[in-house]
């Protein structure tokens, strides 16, 4: 709640259609020790691997940018989460370094949006 009073978004609550079950959270973070905001998700493990989060993050991404006006959105995750990795190259996010963020342990795996003229040869 705290980063919708601060930031006008935050987390939400990511549910199936049918029968509302709740099955994660998808939404934008704004990280201290990041300049930009960056998309965030976590699925509970028995929906890993079934295209909710690259469905719940392609809409979140749309909205950040066509709603909130983000002109950049980018994404982190830990170098050892393939799954996460597959989703955000999807989005059309690629790698650019790895960081260490004050709130995290260890390093973690920026990602960034693809130059504009490679995004036609995906």
């Amino acid at each position: 709640m705290d980063s919708y009073a601060r930031n006008g978004f935050g987390l939400c609550l990511t549910q199936l259609k049918e029968g509302e079950v709740p099955i994660g959270i998808c939404g934008l973070v704004k990280r201290e020790g990041l300049e930009d905001v960056d998309i965030g998700y976590a699925f509970l493990p028995q929906f890993w691997s079934k295209g909710y989060a690259t469905e719940a993050a392609s809409a979140i991404m749309d909205y950040g940018q066509n709603v909130l006006g983000l002109s950049r959105i980018v994404a982190i995750t830990a170098p050892d989460n393939e799954g996460s990795i597959r989703v955000l190259e999807k989005l059309g996010l690629r790698f650019e370094k790895r960081i260490t963020l004050p709130e995290h342990e260890g390093e973690s795996m920026l990602f960034t949006p693809a130059p504009a003229d490679s995004i036609a040869t995906l």
